[in-house]
């Protein structure tokens, strides 16, 4: 019996038409925070993660390909086709 282990992308799409995003206004995109205010206090505070890597700026422009974590979540950044 052969068995196959997958890693399963999980990651939410978050679909922009421009060349970036700003990782505040992702967030509320991706209806996860409710206003630009709300967002801006978790990404100081620490609780957000861009690539990996926790981000503390609110204007950390994302493109295509990017992904932000919050609250065990993952989304990336995909280009509308």
């Amino acid at each position: 019996m052969k068995v196959t282990v997958r890693k399963k992308n999980n990651d939410i799409p978050v679909v922009i038409g421009t060349e970036f995003i700003k990782l505040e206004s992702a967030m509320k995109l991706a209806n996860i925070m409710p206003s630009g205010g709300s967002a801006k206090q978790e990404i100081q505070a620490g609780y957000v993660c861009v690539n990996g890597e926790v981000c503390t700026m609110r204007g950390k422009k994302l493109y295509p390909g990017d992904t932000f974590s919050y609250d065990g979540d993952t989304w990336c950044i995909h280009a509308a086709v």
